[in-house]
């Protein structure tokens, strides 16, 4: 297990920190990759009852890494691995068998609101912020945001999201029925052991088959979904808008797309 990622378990409570803090826990392939094989590999171990996800410091996670992927000058991984990693967490999230709690401690943006809607029940700090920024580096919401986000707050807000990457406090995204509940900060671990115990002392297969029941119901569209993430982003992050969103962001300039959706083979061509 990498530094990235600590894991701790304790009366049946498996406690997952994503602790990147010099990137405000922004992830990597590496961290995305363990974090999906920690939460598949709880499904075997019958003592985990409950699954909590969080975040070091004063962020949950605030998506992609995207400075470690130009660090490595595009030779980290292809698009379609990408895109396969960032996909198979959000199943392992709403396929497991035990329920999963998204401890939202500061910002989540990108992925990283991808993976805190996936868990099953959300509290976030009142100051706390989800958005979805893709749309202003390039690249489209992936992480099946595109399916969960509209299916909990109705097509025009998701459209006002993705579109716009409207920043969406906490307090609002829970009024409209997005997340759990948002809290004070002096309340919000409390709340989230009380609720991590309450869950782990529970029946676990009825436990299980609730939450089956309400994601059947919920999210039927999410492989859809997932699907058509993958397809649209392995095409958009071989752009040239998502080259010129990605260095607008890490030289901290405003982009200046040119509507073209052209692929570029060499970057250092488009510079």
């Amino acid at each position: 297990m990498s530094e990235s990622l600590r894991i701790s378990e304790t009366h049946g409570i498996l406690r997952i920190t994503i602790d990147r803090q010099s990137r405000m826990n922004a992830i990597d392939l590496e961290t995305m990759s363990e974090l999906g094989d920690t939460i598949i590999g709880a499904e075997t171990r019958p003592e985990v009852r409950v699954i909590v996800l969080t975040g070091a410091g004063k962020s949950f996670c605030t998506g992609a890494d995207l400075a470690a992927a130009a660090a490595a000058g595009g030779n980290e991984a292809s698009p379609e691995v990408v895109m396969d990693r960032a996909n198979d967490v959000v199943r392992a999230i709403v396929d497991s068998p035990v329920p999963v709690i998204a401890h939202v401690n500061g910002p989540a943006a990108g992925v990283g609101t991808s993976l805190a809607l996936a868990a099953d029940l959300i509290y976030a700090v009142d100051t706390a912020y989800l958005l979805l920024p893709f749309t202003s580096i390039g690249l489209m919401p992936d992480g099946g945001s595109s399916a969960i986000v509209a299916a909990s707050m109705g097509r025009a807000r998701a459209a006002e999201l993705a579109l716009l990457g409207a920043r969406l406090p906490a307090t609002e995204a829970a009024a409209a029925g997005l997340i759990t509940r948002a809290l004070p900060a002096e309340h919000l671990t409390d709340q989230v052991d009380a609720v991590a115990a309450q869950l782990a002392a529970g029946p676990r297969r009825a436990l299980q088959l609730t939450k089956a029941a309400i994601n059947a119901a919920t999210l039927a569209q999410l492989d859809h979904a997932l699907a058509r993430e993958k397809t649209g982003q392995v095409e958009l992050l071989t752009s040239a808008d998502f080259y010129e969103g990605m260095t607008a962001m890490l030289t901290h300039r405003a982009p200046h797309f040119d509507g073209a959706a052209r692929p570029i083979t060499d970057p250092a061509q488009e510079a």
